[in-house]
């Protein structure tokens, strides 16, 4: 008997996935003005943009992202976002190995410089994680 996830002939086997740099945190917070007030003037961090019910501060090479919850209590906790330069490869790899895939990748923002993708998995344990790429426009 073969198992389902060994590769055969007729398909090649997965490429492996290296991810080596962590891009956004995100927290779900209950009050994004005093979230928002606590980031940027408490700590200090770079305030970058707002976009519906979630605001953006860089902290160093990481983007960290506040949100609110759907209901009153914040439910979903920390993601963590891993850069990718290719979303669409490195999300059929982790599909081809198995993983659960909650949202393909998908256009979260037109950006002045470029567009931003997303997509989110499940690890072993339940726990949300997700890939971004920042895709460059097309030089016109």
């Amino acid at each position: 008997m073969s198992d389902q996830n060994s590769p055969t002939a007729a398909q090649p086997a997965a490429e492996p996935v290296h991810l080596r740099e962590i891009g956004q945190i995100a927290l779900t917070v209950r009050d994004l003005a005093k979230a928002k007030d606590f980031y940027g003037r408490v700590l200090g961090l770079e305030f970058l943009f707002d976009a519906n019910t979630m605001a953006f501060f860089r902290c160093g090479s990481i983007r960290v992202m506040i949100s609110t919850a759907a209901n009153a209590e914040p439910s979903e906790g920390t993601i963590i976002y891993f850069r990718t330069a290719d979303i669409n490869a490195t999300h059929a790899s982790l599909k081809e190995q198995g993983v659960r895939i909650i949202q393909a990748p998908h256009l979260v923002a037109k950006m002045a410089e470029h567009d931003l993708w997303m997509a989110f998995l499940k690890d072993p344990e339940g726990n949300t994680l997700a890939l971004m790429s920042e895709v460059a426009h097309a030089a016109s």
